[in-house]
């Protein structure tokens, strides 16, 4: 019965494939930031930055996608794999998570049409 051990050890390597991927939800962060709106190019490019580097802190559980920058909020989103993440980025970043809403489902335009 070698034989088919050896077919199967063969079929799972190499072993990062047997890594399971962790599916990573959609969030939206509202940030209360007094006057982040009249920040000039620089001042978000460092804001940028500071939060770049929390989320090499924190790993692959987190990545930014975009952020909307209004007169005293931001509005940011976010795949995460929970929000207990979104909230240590709030911590390590110094920026804050005034609310955390987990998107249950996105429409556009497109969404009228039949499938």
């Amino acid at each position: 019965m070698r034989l088919g051990e050896d077919a199967i050890e063969a079929a799972l390597w190499p072993p990062f494939l047997l890594e399971v991927t962790m599916a990573l939800h959609r969030f939206i962060i509202e940030r209360d930031i007094p006057q982040v709106g009249s920040l000039d190019r620089e001042q978000l490019r460092g804001a940028a930055a500071k939060s770049n580097e929390a989320l090499r802190q924190l790993g692959p559980d987190i990545q930014w996608v975009e952020s909307y920058v209004a007169g005293d909020k931001t509005f940011c989103v976010y795949l995460a794999k929970d929000e207990a993440i979104i909230h240590k980025h709030a911590e390590v970043s110094g920026f804050p998570a005034t609310k955390v809403t987990e998107v249950r489902k996105t429409i556009d335009p497109t969404t009228e049409r039949a499938d």
